[in-house]
């Protein structure tokens, strides 16, 4: 695939598809994912110490806030860099893709 856009190169090159954030997207990402990882790792040591059941679930509930933000911020990312590439290359078939991307974030 050849195109005068190397960042798409890296967004859909072959079968190896991989994305091309910027390093402060990148880390914020990361940072992020790493503040829900502990709070999963805080979920699991409330129920092993018999914690009352509607606290765990406001602990979850808030996890699944956080999760929530970084699928936001990751579709939004995709769809102004991968997606519009792709349209803009004719693959329409990248549409497709996104809508059932979508509908299983919205379950």
């Amino acid at each position: 695939m050849t195109t005068e856009n190397p960042a798409h190169e890296a967004c859909a090159a072959g079968n190896e598809r991989k994305s091309h954030h910027s390093d402060k997207t990148k880390n914020n990402l990361i940072s992020r994912m790493n503040r829900i990882e502990g709070q999963v790792r805080g979920v699991k040591g409330l129920i092993e110490k018999d914690t009352y059941c509607d606290d765990v679930l406001n602990q979850i509930a808030s996890i699944q806030s956080a999760l929530n933000g970084v699928g936001k911020l990751l579709l939004e990312h995709h769809m102004k860099s991968c997606v519009i590439e792709r349209i803009q290359e004719g693959d329409e078939e990248v549409i497709s893709e996104l809508l059932t991307t979508v509908n299983k974030l919205m379950r």
